[in-house]
């Protein structure tokens, strides 16, 4: 089976990205491009959790859903959320109402604070498992890695299929086909990519 299949345009594309416009838009503009802003990174790691046993498309279609009830996902902001807040969230249909993820969200932008005091910024800690090579099924050395060092920390909901995901969607491995048309604008923005 082919990795890529002929996009809208012609051009190859990775196989998955195919399936709907909303994967599509989000392939081409976002999947593998290095990112270095904390509320950014927080944000796809909390998604990728939401994830877990639910299917991508899901948690695309309420990204914005996601971003109103969790404060833009600024993670001081959603470290000072409690009870009533877990509550609040609970009740909100727009998002997956599961209280382990959501009570994870909020722990773990607790966890993210403790972290940036340490190494300056959470990007800063998250490149430091960039890889030399990575493409593999769906998890990685950087991802086991990564997944052991941040449940050390007492961060949930980032095993190392969630972590993995996480570091493709964010640049840090470019898991685009070899052949995928934006394979090679992703490394173009990652050899130009300064890292934290």
């Amino acid at each position: 089976m082919n990795a890529t299949l002929p996009g809208p345009d012609g051009r190859p594309r990775c196989r998955w990205c195919l399936a709907t416009p909303g994967y599509l838009a989000y392939h081409d503009t976002e999947w593998g491009l290095p990112v270095a802003d904390d509320r950014r990174l927080f944000e796809k790691l909390c998604l990728e959790g939401f994830q877990a046993g639910l299917s991508w498309r899901t948690i695309l279609e309420k990204r914005e859903n996601f971003r109103a009830a969790f404060a833009g996902f600024e993670i001081d902001r959603v470290a000072r959320f409690d009870a009533a807040d877990v509550a609040r969230l609970l009740a909100d249909a727009g998002i997956v109402r599961h209280r382990g993820k959501i009570e994870a969200v909020i722990n773990n932008a607790r966890r993210a604070r403790d972290l940036i005091a340490e190494a300056g910024s959470l990007a800063a800690h998250v490149w430091r498992f960039e890889p030399l090579a990575a493409r593999g099924p769906s998890t990685s050395p950087a991802s086991v890695a990564l997944s052991k060092d941040l449940k050390r920390r007492g961060w949930g909901f980032v095993g190392p299929t969630t972590v993995h995901a996480f570091l493709q969607a964010m640049g840090v491995i470019n898991d685009h086909a070899e052949d995928c048309a934006i394979r090679a604008d992703v490394e173009a923005a990652r050899a130009a990519f300064r890292r934290p």
